[in-house]
């Protein structure tokens, strides 16, 4: 499915009395997942422990 057939679907699940605020978050979770979902069959994340310990790291140099 291309991002035209994608959005449309989204835009016809959704009520008839739905915003533009509405349309537009839904069109942009959509985005953000379908990049996330590439993001992992590309590889392109980090292992939980990295994160965890990148998060400890900031946390320890805090003042």
């Amino acid at each position: 499915m291309n991002a035209k057939e994608s959005a449309q679907h989204v835009i016809g699940q959704l009520p008839e009395q739905a915003s533009w605020n509405d349309i537009m978050y839904e069109l942009y979770v959509k985005q953000k997942i379908e990049s996330g979902l590439k993001a992992v069959e590309e590889g392109r994340t980090i292992p939980h422990n990295q994160v965890k310990a990148r998060i400890m790291a900031r946390h320890n140099k805090a003042p």
